[in-house]
């Protein structure tokens, strides 16, 4: 009786694994729909946004200002922009 159990238990879960799977989406949070990406030398594909928020694909929570465009336009760089 206790394996009948575990297997329906087993069951359930894996439809709710399947289920939850089918609901999430393959696009990054950072990206804009219909965003290019670049290929290095090597045809991997490497995601690089735009800097701003047009490229983004959620808008931003609070007013965009230039201090936040600078420091945008920088990432990934390790130096920050002096233009603050």
């Amino acid at each position: 009786m206790g394996l009948i159990k575990l297997a329906a238990l087993g069951a359930v879960g894996y439809g709710a694994y399947r289920y939850y799977q089918s609901k999430t989406t393959d696009s990054s949070p950072a990206f804009a729909g219909g965003t290019p990406v670049d290929h290095d030398s090597t045809d991997e594909v490497t995601p690089i946004r735009d800097a701003g928020p047009a490229a983004m694909r959620d808008e931003p929570r609070r007013k965009w200002t230039e201090v936040d465009q600078a420091a945008d336009e920088s990432f990934p760089a390790s130096d920050a922009p002096a233009t603050y």
